[in-house]
């Protein structure tokens, strides 16, 4: 299971008001997309999620329980900006999140436990379309195929919620349309919620089950300080997408 529940969430900076009084849930296996103009909090709201932000004022909760306070393997995260090692692999990018869960202090697995985490590792940049690339750096590798190695280096810790900001937003129409294709495969095939942060309403309409809208209702200039954004469009998309369907 892996459903967020959002209860009358604040974030306030000093005198700033950025988010107010935030109520969402979200279920198990839903794709949700967050939009609205910039500097409305979305991002806010994903890293408070994610555990980088904590609310000011009220609870998050996942699967009935407060979340951590800090990251976690239970959620991933994939930026705009290819969150990448440069200096690894494409095998030794997605092998390392394992590495250092498992052997903090060394960040290195050894014998049969880094057979096995290797194995894992090769199928999942065979999941994502890397396979062959396994020894590649990041600078060798196209905008596109960097954001396959960001999405395989998340996924394989398995986590419970996926986090999106704003990931395919650099890309080519072209590249983002395959990389739209892969997303709907890996939403239908791995047991995770995703949330997501973009900018594009096409993209919201065509991957999420569910567009929600950010919007400060009061947003004149002597306002913007004192108010903060809140949900005011939340869009269930129809006919509604099921996960393990077939991509449409």
């Amino acid at each position: 299971m892996s459903q967020l529940k959002i209860d009358r969430v604040w974030k306030e900076y000093g005198d700033q008001i950025v988010l107010e009084d935030v109520s969402i849930t979200i279920e198990s296996r839903a794709f949700v997309a967050l939009v609205g103009p910039s500097g409305c909090g979305k991002t806010t709201f994903l890293r408070m999620i994610l555990g980088q932000e904590k609310p000011t004022r009220g609870t998050i909760l996942l699967d009935g329980a407060p979340l951590p306070p800090e990251p976690g393997p239970d959620r991933g995260v994939v930026y705009q900006k290819y969150s990448v090692f440069p200096h690894l692999t494409v095998l030794g990018n997605v092998l390392v999140g394992k590495e250092l869960s498992a052997a903090p202090i060394t960040g290195r697995l050894f014998g049969a436990a880094r057979r096995a985490a290797v194995e894992e590792a090769r199928a999942m940049i065979a999941d994502v379309g890397l396979a062959g690339s396994e020894d590649k750096y990041p600078a060798q590798l196209s905008g596109g195929m960097q954001q396959r190695l960001a999405l395989a280096q998340a996924l394989l810790m398995r986590p419970k919620v996926l986090l999106l900001d704003e990931p395919f937003g650099a890309l080519d129409p072209g590249i983002r349309k395959e990389i739209h294709q892969l997303m709907k495969r890996l939403w239908n095939e791995t047991p995770m919620t995703v949330v997501m942060v973009t900018h594009d309403m096409r993209e919201a309409f065509t991957l999420a089950t569910r567009v929600v809208a950010f919007e400060r209702p009061r947003d004149r200039p002597e306002e913007k300080e004192r108010y903060g954004a809140t949900i005011t469009r939340d869009i269930e998309i129809w006919p509604p997408r099921r996960p393990g369907t077939t991509p449409a």
